[in-house]
């Protein structure tokens, strides 16, 4: 795995996650040092230019671990052409791409975003349900279920390679027979399975925790309110707040799941960083 190119994604991918992360805490959380965010829910420039954060970067987050896949795919692969393609240069290049497109995807939240809506699972959503229909498809479709079977695609693509690979590292072994050559293979094989770990478990903690929160959006979108109060279910807020807030989980266990089951590569590149900030601090 190209350290270089895992980390300008991992670094790109880290700032967006916890600048969403940041917003959405900020939402849940009822305390005076959070009044500004709440004032999103009663002030329409606040809400648009808050909405206008969130979501461009909940979409380049899910995008950027796409790119990643992409990238291991890359790096998996046989042929000489496909591995050069995995540069750090390549890597910023999408991740520069990714945030511009995201931001223009969402450039309707400065029209349709709006405060105090009270026919909405929250105060600062789309004001009308033509907004709320294209918001919710386009969350839906290009934030997390496009980029989810990219990861899908991709990943299953990876293992083949990496399975493909052995096969052929196996043959040649059982020509040429060298010790160091067999020391070699074990280690690689070893990092190919912690990589394999990894990409499955990434994969299914995102799909199972993130796809409640688009089917409850374009449930919302397509349901009548209450036809006594003309405000949505409380029931169906409730479960479109616990959907939002299990999105949010799935992106935050990334790190863990990179740490945990990354193997070696990804502890060593952790503890590096520990040591370079440690000495940083000290020369400060």
């Amino acid at each position: 795995m190209s350290s270089s190119t895992e980390a300008g994604n991992a670094v790109a991918f880290s700032y967006l996650t916890i600048q969403s992360y940041h917003e959405k805490l900020s939402e849940e959380i009822h305390a005076p040092g959070f009044s500004l965010c709440h004032r999103s829910e009663t002030n329409g420039f606040i809400c648009k230019v808050r909405s206008m954060v969130v979501f461009p970067a909940i979409t380049a987050t899910f995008w950027l671990i796409a790119l990643a896949t992409v990238d291991r795919w890359l790096l998996s692969s046989a042929e000489t052409n496909r591995r050069q393609k995995s540069t750090i240069q390549n890597a910023q290049r999408g991740t520069i791409v990714i945030i511009c497109a995201s931001l223009g995807l969402y450039i309707q939240m400065l029209y349709c975003y709006e405060a105090d809506q009270l026919n909405a699972p929250l105060k600062c959503y789309a004001s009308t349900h033509i907004c709320r229909v294209l918001s919710d498809i386009s969350f839906a479709l290009l934030t997390l279920f496009i980029p989810l079977l990219v990861m899908l695609l991709f990943g299953v693509m990876t293992i083949f390679n990496i399975r493909q690979r052995h096969h052929q590292v196996h043959h040649h072994n059982a020509v040429i027979q060298h010790h160091n050559a067999d020391i070699h293979e074990i280690y690689r094989k070893r990092t190919d399975r912690h990589l394999v770990i990894m990409l499955f478990f990434q994969i299914a903690t995102l799909f199972i925790l993130s796809m409640p929160c688009p089917i409850q959006r374009l449930y919302l979108a397509f349901k009548s309110p209450d036809p006594v109060t003309g405000r949505q279910y409380p029931l169906d807020a409730f479960i479109f707040t616990v959907s939002l807030l299990s999105m949010y989980l799935a992106n935050g266990l990334s790190f863990y799941i990179y740490t945990i089951c990354g193997g070696s590569t990804f502890q060593k590149g952790l503890f590096d960083i520990f040591h370079r900030f440690r000495r940083m601090i000290v020369e400060i």
